[in-house]
């Protein structure tokens, strides 16, 4: 076996064990709802409406799957039970594909955007600050140079932690005192990154929920001193999100997605929970594609998200 299919195997493998809870829970769930019948009814359409709601596919995308499973079931006439998971995976592959959520490069930036610039969001606790480092680590390991920006001003911890991830990747962070300007993080950061020839920039900022206003403010301010130093920065806009919070992670979003435009999301720490479905409904009605899904402490286990190695791995056999 080759070095690439060693490490492909060892990340479906991370997958699949990420996944398991909500897996087991969907599964458990499904089986009782099919018992004894051969055929796909409505009975069964309403039993699986319940099962996505309660694995916090969020409502308005669970029913979106049920219409589309509807149409397969009058257009085929009869669809054996043994057929749902199937028709369950093709469905939901096929609305994620549509979301936005294509399949990216792994780990990789565009040779003509270099420095390459993430501006990373999200509220305090949500594995911000960890998904940074990780990204940081994955970047590197691809063979990039990455700047760390330690843009949490407001938190001790967070510009400590961010150092931490630094030593441990061995990339450079660049910070400030407490309470500084986090534009001022922000240009002495891209500035380095530029003079020594950086492929990747990250750029922490801070996570309190204050009000959208201020936040809004804040994050534009960045933003356009980014664009001074080099322009048509950030890249990239990541929303970081807690996969196991459910709903909560669709709140943060709207908050986010109102105050800065969000261009990629990560949702982290899906292995401890069974809420996994939570990733099908963000991408579904925020259309912002997943890049990156976190699934254990590790710093290989963030992982770039593929569509349908997670649909195999939430609904497969």
């Amino acid at each position: 076996m080759g070095l690439f299919n060693i490490f492909s195997k060892k990340k479906k493998e991370t997958l699949d064990q990420g996944l398991e809870k909500t897996k087991e829970s969907i599964f458990s769930k499904l089986t009782r709802a099919v018992a004894g019948k051969s055929r796909v009814d409505d009975d069964i359409l309403d039993e699986l409406e319940e099962i996505l709601v309660t694995s916090d596919v969020g409502v308005d995308t669970t029913l979106k799957i049920i219409d589309r499973i509807e149409e397969r079931v009058a257009r085929d006439k009869y669809v054996g039970t043994d057929e749902l998971t199937r028709i369950l995976r093709e469905e939901i592959a096929e609305l994620l594909t549509e979301n936005n959520s294509d399949d990216i490069a792994e780990f990789a930036v565009p040779e003509d955007k270099k420095p390459y610039v993430i501006m990373v969001v999200g509220v305090n606790g949500v594995g911000k600050t960890t998904t940074i480092g990780k990204l940081a680590h994955q970047f590197k390991q691809n063979g990039l140079s990455v700047y760390l920006g330690a843009g949490d001003t407001f938190r001790a911890a967070a510009v400590e932690q961010l150092d931490v991830w630094g030593e441990r990747v061995g990339v450079p962070v660049v910070k400030q005192k407490m309470g500084a300007d986090p534009a001022s993080v922000a240009f002495d950061t891209l500035n380095s990154a530029k003079a020594n020839h950086a492929d990747v920039v990250i750029i922490d900022t801070a996570g309190r929920l204050h009000n959208k206003i201020n936040l809004m403010n804040e994050l534009t301010k960045i933003k356009n001193v980014m664009s001074k130093v080099i322009p048509d920065t950030p890249n990239e806009v990541l929303l970081v999100l807690d996969g196991s919070t459910g709903q909560n992670a669709f709140e943060q979003a709207k908050h986010f997605t109102a105050a800065t435009e969000v261009t990629a999301l990560a949702i982290t720490k899906l292995d401890g929970t069974a809420k996994g479905g939570v990733v099908i409904g963000i991408s579904d009605q925020f259309k912002i594609p997943v890049k990156y899904i976190g699934l254990g402490e590790g710093m290989e286990d963030l992982q770039v998200f593929r569509r349908k190695e997670f649909v195999d791995s939430l609904f497969g056999e």
